[in-house]
């Protein structure tokens, strides 16, 4: 019988797994994406779009579909959606796994200010600069918008939800970003501390080359813990080889 594989993705390498498994003869592969973005990239297989209704629709849906196995390849943000897999998965006996890129580590040069939170980095910005290049997506801004002393230059794919900071500047953009576009936008906008979350993607991390250059502060939020006994892996070939080693 064909092995069903059911990827919760909206990452990049979400979209690199759907391709490397599709591939496979016999193998039905499908990618759940929230919805959140109106022009999501192409993805291999079968596509669904919306949310399961929690983990409780999740165990629902992957005993409807006869999921064999089940990957998490959501952001590393995405701390909802990561915890009602792993407890459809726990309910259900679908083996799981979570793909997890690794998160960026300082180097030399940085002057990072690591937080817990996004209300903890608004908290921290009065003291580190007057004008902000926010890249921690478009949702969760209210935490920023009673600052209303500081200017905000904010980037995201699609038009940010509000509240936002009154003086706030919006730019729609997606990556890759190069360093010298990092670094020409930064000089633009004259910036003087940069707001991150440690997503760990290489498509993104060429604004923290461009703030160590410049010797800017850079506040980096850190990421959700895990769920309490779920395996991870860092790649596309970590998943493949668990999928290869794990009977469905």
């Amino acid at each position: 019988m064909s092995p069903h594989i059911l990827i919760l993705g909206g990452t990049t390498e979400a979209r690199e797994l759907a391709a490397a498994l599709a591939s496979r003869p016999g193998w039905r592969v499908t990618t759940s994406l929230a919805g959140r973005v109106t022009r999501p990239g192409a993805v291999a297989g079968e596509v669904r779009v919306g949310g399961f209704g929690g983990a409780e629709g999740l165990a629902d849906w992957l005993r409807e579909e006869q999921v064999d196995a089940l990957v998490d390849a959501t952001h590393p943000f995405a701390r909802a959606i990561t915890a009602h897999a792993a407890r459809a998965a726990a309910v259900t006996g679908v083996p799981s796994v979570v793909l997890r890129r690794p998160g960026w580590r300082p180097g030399p040069g940085d002057r990072w200010h690591p937080v817990d939170s996004l209300d903890e980095a608004a908290r921290l910005l009065p003291g580190l600069g007057r004008r902000v290049f926010l890249t921690t997506g478009r949702m969760e801004l209210a935490a920023f918008a009673p600052l209303t002393a500081l200017h905000f230059v904010v980037r995201s794919v699609e038009l940010p939800e509000p509240p936002l900071p009154p003086h706030t500047e919006v730019l729609l953009a997606r990556g890759p970003f190069t360093v010298a576009d990092e670094s020409a936008l930064l000089h633009e906008h004259r910036i003087d501390v940069l707001v991150t979350k440690d997503s760990g993607a290489a498509a993104t991390s060429a604004k923290l080359t461009a703030a160590r250059e410049l010797a800017l502060p850079v506040v980096v939020v850190r990421r959700p813990a895990l769920p309490d006994g779920v395996t991870a892996v860092p790649d596309v070939a970590g998943v493949q080889r668990w999928l290869d080693l794990t009977p469905r």
